[in-house]
């Protein structure tokens, strides 16, 4: 990797915090069919506020999702909107605690928060822990460098989101020029393929605290 390509892929997840918040699309693949959630991040609160529609078997999951490290709160809907609204429904929520392990929704869930960081990563650790360069790939109309990020087991100085998820270790980053996080492909242990993480994919929505909830530092 050059010094410019470690240095973006070293500021990514802090440029999500630097923007309060960024619009996503997480696809959820599963056995039975596959998720998809259209969301918002708060990489302040650390908190996440989507639509869930389903495929095949999955669309008994349908509805609202908010979210954040600890806990899952789901709004079962027959028909949820194309984008959630802007003030969460009042009532109709169910309240589990979200799984770190065994379950590829949550996977995703605590990993799309993972990626926003109040810090720039350490760019000399990253090389060092298995951070490479793959190649380039128009996203959106945004030239992007495809990035593998450290391993997951890296030491704690070069860290890959969703530590304590059950991934398996490959993290790839589809990164602009300016360091802009465009796109994340993460190797989950409990999914068939790869969950996908589509960033700017829609107009973003201020993410309210959920109930009760206490924001990450």
């Amino acid at each position: 990797m050059t010094s410019d390509e470690v240095n973006r892929l070293a500021v990514t997840r802090f440029l999500n915090y630097q923007a309060e918040g960024r619009a996503v699309t997480i696809s959820v693949p599963n056995v039975d069919g596959g998720l998809v959630i259209t969301a918002s991040v708060d990489y302040r609160t650390h908190t996440g506020y989507g639509v869930v529609r389903g495929t095949g078997r999955d669309t008994s999951s349908d509805g609202l999702i908010r979210w954040t490290a600890s806990t899952v709160l789901v709004h079962p809907m027959t028909d949820p909107p194309a984008v959630v609204p802007a003030s969460p429904p009042e009532s109709g929520w169910y309240s589990r605690p979200l799984l770190t392990s065994g379950m590829t929704l949550d996977s995703a869930l605590a990993i799309v928060l993972d990626l926003g960081s109040d810090r720039p990563d350490n760019a000399a650790l990253l090389p060092q822990n298995g951070a490479t360069w793959l190649g380039r790939e128009q996203v959106r109309g945004q030239r992007t460098d495809i990035m593998n990020g450290p391993r997951a087991e890296a030491d704690s100085g070069a860290e890959a989101p969703g530590t304590g998820t059950d991934t398996s270790g490959t993290v790839r980053y589809w990164i602009g020029s300016d360091g802009t996080m465009y796109r994340v492909e993460v190797d989950i242990a409990s999914a068939p393929e790869p969950v996908v993480l589509d960033f700017d994919t829609q107009a973003y929505v201020p993410v309210e605290p959920l109930p009760g909830a206490t924001p990450t530092p």
